[in-house]
């Protein structure tokens, strides 16, 4: 009689392991705003790290009132996913040693990675890069704020025009060795309010990409099924409302969405 066939483990895909794997709180990082913890996950034999922030350490915004930072979190983590560009690392809503928060796997950055923002001593931006405005260096001297012409920027650009980021600075961005780019830190997204603050106004005005017009379809469409009903765990009937209005809005314009004058465009510190 032959042995028999030995069937390989089933592989733990990175949701799984955050929902169900042991949390350990291994630091904190001491950056961060609000409560930011470094853990490793441990499920089925696997083992990662991640973030997690868990909703008793996050501190009141007035202009934020409903939920919390870490369901808006999840929130545009699911609303990233939807478009199938995987800008955010998997991010789940779960209880954890300090109770419910934010759990997201952690993103090892490459060192060797090309520069995504500069600032340099001109009036316009060298080929390979895009204005987004002169700030002050000291000394009543300015220099000009550029970042990349990358497309990973640009579909970054997209996803937080739909979720109305307040918030996307330059350590908010995380490329890796594999040549992949995540965004992180979605905490004050999803305002019924325009509130878009960001680096990456490169592409004001531009039109959209044919890529980004067909992502946009997708999400409008999941946005009235499945991706609609999650986001209605995460977020107001009002948020989620006018997350459909902004999808429709750049269907509509078919351009990027420039400042609007009533809220600062740029965040502070940029990075």
């Amino acid at each position: 009689m032959s042995a028999p066939e030995r069937i390989p483990p089933r592989s733990v895909t990175p949701a799984e392991l955050l929902v169900h794997g042991e949390l350990k709180v291994r630091g904190r990082i001491r950056d961060a705003s609000n409560a930011a913890l470094f853990c490793t996950v441990a499920h089925d034999g696997e083992e990662a790290s991640c973030v997690y922030k868990p909703v008793a350490g996050e501190r009141p915004l007035w202009d934020f009132p409903d939920g919390t930072l870490a369901q808006r979190e999840v929130a545009a983590y699911e609303v990233a996913a939807a478009t199938g560009w995987d800008l955010v690392p998997p991010t789940v809503l779960r209880d954890g040693p300090y109770g419910e928060g934010m759990c997201q796997l952690w993103i090892d950055i490459d060192p060797e990675s090309a520069d995504l923002l500069a600032l340099v001593d001109a009036e316009e931006p060298e080929p390979g890069w895009k204005a987004i405005g002169f700030a002050e260096v000291g000394e009543g001297k300015t220099a000009l704020l550029v970042h990349a012409d990358d497309e990973r920027l640009r579909r970054l650009a997209v996803l937080d025009a739909v979720i109305n980021n307040a918030d996307r600075k330059g350590g908010h961005l995380l490329p890796t060795a594999d040549g992949r780019l995540y965004g992180i830190d979605h905490g004050v997204t999803f305002n019924v309010d325009n509130k878009l603050r960001t680096l990456l106004w490169g592409w004001a005005g531009e039109s959209l990409t044919a890529e980004a017009v067909e992502a946009l379809k997708g999400l409008r469409e999941a946005l009235g099924g499945t991706l609609g009903t999650r986001l209605a765990e995460l977020i107001t009937v009002a948020e989620l409302d006018a997350t459909r209005a902004r999808v429709d809005a750049l269907l509509t314009t078919g351009k990027h969405p420039e400042p609007s004058g009533e809220w600062p465009a740029i965040p502070w510190p940029p990075v």
